[in-house]
């Protein structure tokens, strides 16, 4: 038999990320980013109403196209928390851990994320072009 030089632990390579690990990974990176989001409202909330230099300074920097593109990827993470959360209540209530039931909640998740994602920002560029 020849040797073949193997590593002594799997690796992240070998395996194969299920739908519902990946999800789980993101609704832990979407719940730090809603924390860094839910501070940047708090300075907008601040800005409003202490200063309206802070406050056209932080509109402008939000306006930008970084701030609009953090600003959607918020919306995004927003989105993504809220449905894996009422799917973590389900599965808190004891239903959905059939494999196939795992993959299509995740791929709902995901659908609704999305949909709704574009559906709010489609409706913000509809209202501020009006």
């Amino acid at each position: 038999m020849a040797n073949v030089e193997r590593p002594l632990s799997p690796h992240l390579q070998i395996y194969k990320w299920p739908l519902a690990m990946a999800i789980s990974i993101l609704h832990r990176i979407t719940g730090v980013a809603l924390a860094i989001g839910a501070v940047i409202m708090v300075a907008i909330f601040v800005a409003v109403a202490s200063d309206p230099a802070c406050y056209e300074w932080i509109r402008g920097v939000l306006a930008s196209k970084i701030g609009k593109i953090f600003l959607f990827l918020w919306t995004i993470g927003l989105f993504l928390h809220l449905f894996n959360g009422i799917r973590h209540l389900f599965w808190d209530a004891g239903y959905g851990f059939e494999k196939s039931t795992t993959t299509k909640s995740g791929i709902w998740v995901l659908i609704a994320t999305f949909a709704l994602s574009i559906a709010v920002w489609g409706v913000a560029y509809y209202c501020t072009n009006v």
